[in-house]
């Protein structure tokens, strides 16, 4: 059976301690300012997530890209080259063309590679939900199982993360097209916080809104408690927008609740900070299925 490298992209905000431990590649999508491309890189070599956020809450608009045609033909090919299957794990559809383009330069790949696989699978998340998938998927791949067999199960259970974001507001998101909800959750009401969640099919919806940051880290602490299944199975995802101390606060009151819990900290990346804006916190975690919040 060939060998399988698992990629995944931009929109996964997958730090790179992560990375390493899992053996996962990325592809880049980029960010635009002014007119100027750059590569959405989770390590931050472009710039500094300060440069990012404080850019964003300056009131400049930062626009993002999708990972090229050209990226996903030069990566795939290379990959193939040496022997490799390919699981790429794209983010959720509804938010990014990744997953389509990615679809259509594999087919046109195999006919070149006819030995080879490339499967993209549709993580019906973005950010650490996205990383969620993808370090799910590298697990798989470690227990011998080949690129088929990992999409398979992995499109089984994509629907079992769970995210739960708070932002300042959504009106960023919807302005970028991110995310669904009704009017009352629009709007800069001070302090107040909505909270979004990645729904079954692959949408951001709010499930409600908190008032204060202290309420807010407590309800998403509660939120994780309440959803996760098998803790001591899996690395719990916090992500923030340059908003550390809320993300360490985070950490210790899930810490409080569930003893002995791996958690992982980053910044949220590039593409998705463009979108959600500076001081949001989200936290990711394997669970209850998504489908007890209606679509």
């Amino acid at each position: 059976m060939r060998k399988v490298k698992v990629v995944t992209d931009s929109c996964s905000d997958m730090i790179k301690e992560l990375r390493d431990k899992y053996s996962i590649d990325y592809l880049m999508m980029n960010t635009v300012r002014d007119g100027k491309e750059t590569p959405a890189s989770l390590d931050w070599e472009f710039y500094s997530p300060q440069d990012l956020y404080d850019t964003l809450r300056d009131g400049n608009r930062v626009t993002t890209t999708q990972v090229p045609a050209q990226t996903f033909d030069k990566k795939f090919r290379e990959y193939l080259e040496e022997g490799w299957d390919v699981v790429y794990v794209g983010c959720s559809s509804k938010l990014s063309g990744s997953v389509n383009t990615a679809s259509v330069i594999a087919k046109e790949l195999l006919n070149d590679y006819p030995d080879g696989k490339i499967v993209v699978v549709d993580a019906i998340n973005a950010c650490m939900g996205e990383a969620q998938v993808a370090i799910k998927a590298a697990k798989l791949r470690d227990q011998g199982l080949s690129a088929e067999e990992i999409a398979d199960q992995v499109n089984a259970v994509r629907n079992n993360v769970n995210q739960f974001v708070a932002v300042d507001s959504l009106n960023m998101l919807k302005a970028a097209g991110r995310v669904q909800g009704d009017d009352s959750y629009f709007g800069n009401l001070l302090g107040v916080k909505p909270i979004i969640i990645s729904n079954t099919v692959g949408d951001n919806v709010p499930i409600k809104k908190v008032k204060g940051r202290v309420k807010m880290l407590e309800e998403l602490a509660q939120l994780t408690v309440d959803a996760i299944l098998d803790p001591e199975d899996q690395e719990i995802l916090i992500a923030h927008a340059d908003c550390e101390e809320d993300a360490l606060e985070l950490k210790e009151l899930v810490e409080e609740k569930i003893p002995g819990a791996n958690i992982y900290i980053g910044y949220i990346g590039p593409i998705i900070g463009a979108s959600i804006g500076a001081d949001a916190i989200g936290i990711f975690c394997w669970g209850k299925n998504v489908d007890r919040f209606p679509v």
